[in-house]
């Protein structure tokens, strides 16, 4: 039984893995490519701001006791989006129930925790150790540091690569497979800008994703601890309206008065930041190369994904969760019985939400204001609270239950199918919520829970 294993990364999926592990009685050790977090400030063009939320909360929880109540310490609830119209008017749209919330939080301060945590139970980390190659006669994967010391680790050694969305493990994972990863790039980039604590005052409602749509583009802000906020632009990557027209303080400042006039506001030294930070890519990774006899690959080196349904951190953990399941679960621990177990379970669900982030960016940028959208939405929260039994919205499924996202997608389509005859109702739009609409409402409702 070799319960020796070396994670490649550590970033939040690989911490938290090495938790998992460790407290499974692995003998755990992490590889990183960059400097200690702990020790320097390294974002390297990453988002510094997620959403945690119901799987990702679970996966806390279950890796060590209590840490999931750590990481909410240092996060802000978000009780739903805040949508700024082109005229400065707000609107807000719940979440869910009340009380339902996803989690703003930042990424060097969870990861932090993670790195720590782990240390503590015994995991020792080396950081500025790369991913160099693969022997694949020995089956032995190796590591060059920054002084140029060479590290293998040992035949058949298992390794689990937890480097990310620019995996090097996936990269030679699949050097020699006819199947080659598929990295699917949308034509927009985005771009981070901070609104700092003394101007985010002009923002009434903290507790809140704030979002600017405007069709064909969008601003969001999500909240920090300290009271500021971490604005991101999504624009095309070249048109009429995309970054490549942004290519002077002019034409930057011209872009925002005219499209973002309070949010403009709010970032004095917009054209400062804007030069400064940097312009990322959007892409989804697809690939059916996630294992080998002794290697595995697991969160974004997987199945990366876009960030618009706030699942790709939590994603990455529930990978964490559910692998640690079927090794706990396993009587014996053959390794790649267990990562092709893991695959069957996994891929379809990262597939799925693969397609929800996708579509959910649609709906951010072109739907949130639009009025019928608006009336399904409120039909929506009517429905899951005469009937939750029969009716739980999309949303929901995703963000706050453990739903395999498979099903949640398919609960989606049903829906989507549904709402397609109930937005046919005369005077839906217009009208509702008088009595007899909520009465035809539910008819329709059940003869598709008949169906």
């Amino acid at each position: 039984m070799n319960k020796q294993v070396t994670i490649c990364g550590a970033g939040l999926v690989g911490s938290l893995l090495a938790i998992f592990l460790k407290r499974q009685n692995m003998d755990v050790r992490v590889f990183e490519k960059r400097p200690d977090p702990r020790k320097s400030e390294v974002h390297a063009g990453r988002s510094i701001n997620l959403a945690i939320s119901q799987r990702g909360l679970r996966a806390l929880g279950e890796a060590a006791p209590g840490l999931e109540k750590q990481a909410l310490a240092l996060a802000v609830p978000m009780y739903g989006r805040e949508i700024h119209d082109l005229n400065g008017e707000l609107h807000f749209q719940a979440y869910g129930e009340t009380s339902q919330h996803i989690n703003s939080i930042g990424r060097a301060a969870l990861n932090e925790l993670l790195i720590s945590t782990a240390e503590q139970l015994g995991v020792p980390f080396s950081f500025d150790l790369s991913c160099s190659d693969y022997d694949a006669a020995n089956q032995q994967w190796i590591f060059t540091s920054a002084s140029h010391e060479i590290i293998k680790t040992l035949p058949q050694e298992i390794l689990i690569g937890a480097d990310g969305a620019f995996s090097t493990v996936r990269a030679m994972l699949s050097k020699k497979s006819a199947a080659q990863p598929v990295v699917d790039t949308l034509d927009y980039a985005y771009k981070e800008l901070e609104i700092y604590s003394k101007e985010a005052t002009r923002l009434t409602n903290k507790e809140a994703l704030h979002i600017w749509p405007r069709e064909r583009f969008m601003l969001i802000a999500l909240p920090n601890a300290d009271g500021s906020y971490t604005a991101t632009l999504f624009l095309p990557l070249q048109g009429e309206i995309s970054f490549e027209k942004l290519n002077s303080p002019e034409a930057i400042h011209d872009f925002f008065n005219t499209y973002f006039a309070d949010a403009c506001k709010l970032i004095p030294n917009l054209t400062e930041q804007f030069s400064i930070h940097p312009t990322s890519k959007l892409f989804t990774v697809h690939t059916n190369e996630w294992f080998n006899t002794h290697t595995l690959l697991i969160g974004d080196a997987a199945h990366a994904l876009v960030p618009f349904y706030g699942q790709g951190m939590n994603a990455g953990f529930e990978d964490c969760r559910i692998l640690a399941e079927i090794i706990s679960t396993s009587k014996e621990i053959h390794w790649k019985n267990i990562f092709a177990e893991f695959y069957r379970q996994r891929k379809v669900n990262a597939d799925a939400i693969s397609d929800l982030a996708l579509k959910n960016f649609i709906e951010m940028r072109d739907h949130v204001a639009d009025a019928e959208f608006l009336v399904r939405k409120q039909i929506e929260k009517y429905l899951h609270q005469v009937i939750p039994d029969i009716f739980v919205p999309q949303y929901t499924l995703v963000s706050f239950t453990d739903t395999p996202y498979a099903e949640a997608m398919q609960a989606g389509i049903e829906q989507d199918a549904m709402f397609e005859e109930i937005m046919q109702i005369e005077n839906i739009a217009a009208s509702w919520p008088t009595e007899a609409l909520q009465e035809q409402v539910l008819a329709t409702v059940r003869q598709y829970a008949i169906k």
